[in-house]
């Protein structure tokens, strides 16, 4: 099992090293910066706000990460200097005319100025002050630091605190340390367990014989542009979505990743396999988190792994829903084994890694519970697309979905996306019936 050495310096994971090389393909370009705001209105108990603010960003060692170069021809390290916490900058805007519009203009200044993975200051947060009733809680990091779920936690973990400290709520458990997870990972890649988990994706992608691959070098991500578009998706859609889940005994998200891939398969290039004709592939992002310390620690520890989905001929859609959904559930007992890992059994050369498109990503995530307050989270930064991407939020039970669809222009035109915009939702709701779920799903 490694160790942090006696000043506390660590092996970087498998996504950490890959999102460390792309930084230093793109140093000075806004790649990989992660970026959310949380919207806060009500009677609010600043001081409660911010002793909750101060915990939580304590308890969380990663917005407290310093990397170290060492050079070509060794890894980078990391470790958590307490030194480097995220001060709280408070912004008083009240008195300006748009205090709202101020405070974006300030957020979008900070994500613009890109992240030093080299430098001291990684992680930021503000709060900003819009009127005694009204605050904004921004964080900003890199992806190497957290991943989206990771963002969550600590939202999440936020409203815990600012409830023990404003109503005298019980206090939940502070985080897992993030050395924890790193010994965890270094047992993981010894045990049998990672042996039998790489025998099986060997076995799965025996048959892919051209993944597209990108090089982190070649790429221009800023000058290409990139199409994006936000829509909610209808409410009847998503209670449907809901309601045939559950009768399919399929769990919402998953039922809403193979509807959307199956929309996909003919709009979208597909690898050269050597799989039937009837077989389309998606990328899907997992959490990789349950039965580990990440599950209570936030970090950069979302996989993202190949799915071949085979539409028999003659199926119908109700029998693709359920097979699919069980080989969605044998790729999760397989899920913790890394997709760089992954690329470096398939020759995958260091400085390139697998072209993510096209993507679906399902992220069910509450908004934190703030007593008395009303809360909404805001997006501000995720990265930027490559290829195709279709990111679907709402809440755990289903409902307020809303869909984000981007795609670079060399995968669509501007009129293709905006067919595909118009087409999605419609083409949900059309599979959401009984005559669809009985016909043939070709």
């Amino acid at each position: 099992m490694t160790h942090p050495s006696a000043d506390g310096w660590m092996p970087l994971t498998p996504p950490q090293i890959d999102l460390w090389e792309e930084y230093t393909f793109h140093p000075n370009e806004v790649v990989s910066t992660v970026a959310h705001s949380l919207d806060i209105t009500g009677p609010i108990d600043e001081d409660a706000l911010k002793r909750a603010i101060a915990q939580v960003v304590a308890e969380s060692d990663v917005l407290s990460l310093e990397f170290r170069d060492r050079g070509p021809n060794f890894p980078p390290l990391q470790r958590v200097n307490p030194e480097l916490r995220p001060e709280l900058v408070v912004h008083d805007l009240s008195g300006a005319g748009d205090p709202a519009a101020e405070a974006q203009r300030l957020i979008e200044a900070d994500i613009g100025r890109g992240i030093d993975l080299k430098g001291r200051g990684i992680s930021a947060q503000a709060l900003f002050r819009l009127s005694p009733r009204h605050l904004v809680w921004y964080l900003r990091t890199h992806h190497a630091v957290l991943d989206g779920y990771g963002i969550a936690l600590i939202e999440k973990r936020l409203g815990e605190l600012y409830g023990h400290f404003s109503a005298g709520l019980p206090a939940g458990d502070p985080f897992h340390p993030f050395e924890s997870f790193i010994a965890e990972e270094e047992t993981y890649r010894a045990s049998g367990r990672f042996q039998a988990d790489r025998k099986h994706w060997s076995k799965t992608l025996a048959g892919a014989v051209n993944f597209r691959v990108l090089h982190k070098g070649a790429e221009d991500y800023l000058s290409g542009g990139a199409h994006y578009g936000r829509h909610e998706l209808a409410p009847e859609t998503a209670a449907k979505l809901r309601r045939i889940a559950d009768e399919l005994t399929i769990a919402w998200p998953d039922l809403l990743t193979l509807l959307s891939g199956l929309y996909l398969r003919h709009e979208l290039p597909q690898p050269e396999t050597r799989h039937r004709s009837e077989t389309f592939m998606i990328w899907l992002p997992l959490m990789s988190r349950w039965g580990s310390a990440g599950a209570h620690m936030p970090a950069m520890l979302v996989n993202i792994l190949p799915v071949f989905l085979t539409a028999e001929p003659g199926e119908c859609l109700r029998r693709f829903l359920s097979r699919s959904s069980g080989l969605l559930k044998t790729l999760r007992s397989h899920g913790r084994y890394r997709v760089e890992q992954i690329a470096l059994d398939r020759g995958v050369p260091a400085g390139s890694r697998f072209f993510f498109s096209p993507l679906i990503n399902i992220l069910p995530f509450d908004p934190p519970v703030f007593p008395g307050c009303k809360v909404t989270r805001n997006v501000q930064a995720a990265g930027l697309p490559e290829g195709f991407a279709l990111t679907f939020r709402g809440q755990e039970d289903g409902t307020g979905l809303t869909f984000e669809m981007e795609a670079d222009t060399a995968t669509a035109d501007t009129a293709t996306f905006e067919r595909w915009q118009r087409e999605l939702p419609e083409f949900l709701a059309e599979m959401l019936t009984v005559e669809a779920l009985d016909g043939p799903v070709g």
